[in-house]
């Protein structure tokens, strides 16, 4: 069983391999090291990633900027997607993060002390304001798992309805009366097995579509 206290030679002689002085549980921190009169090197060790190490190391920012968190280094693609989520909240709260590979010893660097700057998405901001403007009213409650309420499944269900009422229509009829722009688009890709292609440019609703809008909802589940 991994415990703490197996991670800390191999990160004594990576430190000390770049000149620092160590030492284990100095007032209350699990690593010290020091070299030249530069600020302490503080490094807080947990067997697994936690939320109390990150505590941690954040209370040691108070002595020092320059604070890492270090865990061993697990295998298979759960540890590389909590590495990767944890390095980032690392450099968030701009904490380093090592790994130990405690066959070998091996200590890598993932993130370095400094100030965090994230890079925001153009792409992801207009995704998620066009869906906002898109969307009618709030139908949804914060916090919902699984089947959600979208911009697209409510133009979706606007056709589906137009059709209910008024039998198979050209799509530019159904974009007329719905106020739906993407009313043909949306029949003709037919995600949710609603609509079906009668004629050049005409849907009727299938017996899906008539089902599924008077249970208020679609049986593929998906978001679009």
């Amino acid at each position: 069983m991994t415990r703490e206290t197996d991670l800390y030679l191999p990160i004594k002689s990576f430190l000390e391999a770049q000149g620092y002085e160590v030492k284990a549980e100095v007032a209350s921190a699990d690593v010290v090291a020091c070299r030249d009169g530069e600020d302490p090197l503080i490094i807080e060790m947990k067997t697994g990633f936690a939320l109390a190490l990150f505590h941690q190391g954040i209370a040691r920012q108070a002595v020092s900027d320059w604070v890492y968190v270090a865990v061993p280094r697990g295998t298979g693609r759960a540890f590389q997607k909590a590495l990767a989520e944890n390095t980032r909240l690392a450099r968030r709260l701009s904490l380093g993060l090592l790994t130990v590979r405690l066959p070998d010893g091996l200590v890598e660097a993932h993130a370095d002390p400094g100030p965090y700057e994230p890079r925001k998405s153009a792409r992801k901001r207009a995704t998620l304001l066009r869906e906002f403007a898109r969307r009618q009213g709030d139908p949804n409650l914060g916090g919902t798992r699984g089947r959600i309420m979208t911009a697209y499944r409510q133009d979706a269900m606007a056709c589906a309805a137009h059709l209910a009422a008024h039998g198979p229509c050209k799509g530019a009829a159904v974009k007329a009366a719905t106020g739906v722009a993407r009313a043909t688009t949306i029949m003709r890709d037919d995600h949710y097995g609603w609509f079906v292609k009668v004629e050049t440019g005409v849907y009727c609703l299938t017996e899906k579509g008539t089902c599924d809008l008077a249970d208020g909802q679609d049986a593929s589940g998906a978001a679009k």
